[in-house]
């Protein structure tokens, strides 16, 4: 077998004696790495971090039986094809994509720990919220380049404010609720799951109870709404039923009062008509009435129940940033840096050596 030349085969031994040679080197790049990387993550703001488990309840068929268990144990759900609503529970967390959505968030009032700040939650994140000097410089600068234009400011037919017409700040604010409020579902328990970070523990709270109320009530408004249509409806047709049999009821009273012993078979008749079509309404009033109470019952009975299975919590320790993690990767990353410093002749000489 051929003999490896010298030239192919690195000393390894020798690299680190050369790194090693240069020891001081590491000596002034640690302390001041370590110095400058806190100095950097300390000016990054304290965050919070709380989420809450919520488990509605699922109107499904019902079917499926042992076929449904068997699709379980290969990850299939069949609970999500089996439900008779339209939007499937999957599809909750994209109501966050829904400007209507966050800015109900926006009007949540707020207060933080200390108690000095007692506000909106809109109110809050424009103009309280900590950032680092970086990024406070790169929004001065982009303010200052970019060219200024006319902020919309759209409103409904009523004067009201439209979600869907958001000026370029509120957008920009949006998006960021978006990325401080996660909703997520489970795909095999269907548990609902909200997650909130927030720079205060309280408002970080807050919010995680605000988000579960109002996700709560846009799945009971979604999960009711047929009924609570068909309650509007029938108390429209109660209203005017009851109002035309009331009017006949009158006019029947008038006639009977103006004629007590009728001899003509004409008055005789014209009263029976009358007494009909008075019984008439009366019945179809009290068959609306009782449709209308049939749709009522069904509003109770869409109405989902929601099981807490987690509540938010006040944190008691921040989430992030991770200093003593960021500090000890800085150090990794310059010490690695440092080595590939010292050796880099080596390395092009081995490289060149092997072409």
């Amino acid at each position: 077998m051929a003999n490896k030349k010298p030239s192919d085969v690195i000393d390894l031994g020798k690299l680190i004696r050369k790194v090693w040679s240069r020891k001081k080197l590491f000596f002034i790049l640690w302390p001041a790495t370590a110095i400058l990387a806190y100095l950097l993550i300390i000016c990054v703001p304290r965050y919070y971090s709380t989420s809450v488990k919520l488990a509605p309840e699922m109107s499904n068929t019902g079917t499926g039986g042992a076929l449904s268990s068997l699709a379980s144990s290969f990850g299939i759900d069949f609970g999500d094809i089996q439900t008779t609503d339209a939007i499937s529970p999957f599809l909750y967390p994209d109501l966050m994509g829904d400007n209507a959505f966050v800015t109900k968030l926006w009007k949540m009032p707020v207060k933080n720990l200390d108690g000095d700040i007692s506000t909106t939650y809109y109110d809050y994140l424009k103009n309280y919220q900590k950032s680092t000097w970086w990024s406070k410089a790169i929004s001065w600068t982009i303010r200052k380049l970019k060219p200024k234009k006319k902020e919309m400011n759209i409103k409904s037919g009523n004067g009201q404010f439209n979600p869907y017409y958001l000026s370029e700040k509120d957008d920009r604010l949006a998006n960021g609720v978006r990325g401080l409020i996660f909703i997520s579902v489970d795909k095999k328990t269907g548990v609902i799951g909200i997650n909130v970070t927030d720079q205060d523990p309280i408002i970080c709270k807050t919010m995680a109870d605000s988000t579960t109320s109002l996700l709560q009530q846009a799945i009971i408004d979604y999960r009711t709404n047929k009924a609570r249509v068909d309650v509007e409806y029938y108390t429209k047709l109660e209203a005017e039923a009851l109002k035309s049999y009331e009017e006949a009821r009158m006019k029947y009273i008038r006639y009977a009062d103006s004629n007590i012993d009728p001899v003509l078979e004409s008055y005789r008749a014209k009263r029976n008509d009358l007494e009909n079509d008075m019984q008439l309404k009366y019945n179809k009033y009290t068959t609306l009435n009782t449709q209308l109470d049939g749709a009522r019952a069904k509003v109770q009975e869409r109405t989902p129940a929601f099981t807490l299975l987690k509540g938010a919590s006040v944190p008691v320790k921040p989430a992030g940033p991770k200093r003593m993690l960021f500090v000890l990767g800085m150090l990794i990353m310059v010490t690695f840096g440092g080595i590939v410093y010292i050796i880099k002749d080596d390395i092009k000489e081995a490289l060149f050596q092997s072409e």
